[in-house]
């Protein structure tokens, strides 16, 4: 992605009000997305997704009568885009990165974007330059190895518990997205694996009822997902045999197999994307 420069990026203060954002002209025939720029949803460009609230009013505002301006909506599906664009690699490991600079690809202003890398920096995915932007983290082979001990720690002993206590058919739901992680992986698709991979995994923890150890896993699950320096580090056939030890865990823990639980547990956090 083409690296930008800001001013005062930084800080976003949440109190300060944007204005709305003009509707952009539309690009002409031949205009196309930067190369290497993250792909952002069409609902999160222009001002129509800032009076797009999540929660429709039951009655229509009377004719004149403008609707709230909220503008989280537009933040929080900048910060997915950031996401994806982190989980494929579109986001430079050790690049700089302004609002400005993103704003203008994504078509908003930059403050929700700048409330979005706010975030990313809470979750360590990227640090804060003054004057100039965002870094993106460079990972290391040994952060991976470091983050996928600790999901082993956490992770493999509640999966083994689940593996003698959940009842074979309460398995079943979890099939779908176990597909669905085959399915992205076939496609080599980073992103959607990315998604689905979570997804699987949360639903798997979830039989815990333990709805801090979801959250606890699933903010370390999304750190193993960012790219080393380099590239992208997970190849379509890392993704295949990733998404297939997804499903021969679900079979072994519907037939109550807890060897081959352990096993597949043990080789799930060691040797595979996730």
């Amino acid at each position: 992605m083409e690296q930008g420069s800001a001013h005062d990026d930084a800080t976003a203060p949440s109190a300060r009000q944007e204005p709305a954002v003009s509707p952009r002209p539309a690009p002409s025939p031949g205009r196309r997305r930067a190369a290497g720029s993250p792909r952002v949803p069409e609902q999160a460009r222009g001002e129509h997704t800032h009076d797009a609230p999540r929660a429709v009013p039951a009655t229509s505002p009377e004719p004149g009568v403008r609707r709230t301006v909220r503008r989280h909506s537009v933040r929080g599906q900048i910060l997915d885009a950031l996401r994806t664009a982190l989980v494929s690699g579109e986001l430079v490991p050790g690049e700089v990165y302004s609002g400005p600079a993103l704003g203008e690809r994504f078509g908003v202003s930059a403050t929700p974007v700048r409330e979005a890398m706010q975030q990313l920096v809470l979750e360590g995915a990227v640090e804060v330059v003054p004057n100039r932007g965002f870094r993106v983290a460079e990972r290391t082979a040994r952060d991976l190895s470091e983050l996928a001990e600790v999901r082993a720690l956490i992770e493999g002993p509640v999966i083994l518990s689940l593996a003698r206590t959940v009842a074979a058919d309460r398995w079943a739901p979890l099939r779908p997205l176990a597909e669905a992680t085959v399915t992205a992986a076939a496609r080599g698709d980073l992103a959607a694996y990315a998604d689905h991979d979570r997804a699987f995994h949360a639903a798997l923890l979830g039989l815990s009822g333990n709805r801090q150890l979801v959250l606890t896993a699933d903010g370390l699950h999304r750190r193993a997902q960012w790219q080393l320096a380099g590239g992208p580090r997970s190849l379509r056939a890392a993704l295949v045999a990733d998404a297939a030890e997804h499903s021969a865990l679900l079979d072994a823990l519907i037939a109550g197999d807890l060897p081959v639980v352990r096993s597949l547990v043990r080789e799930h956090f060691t040797g595979g994307a996730g």
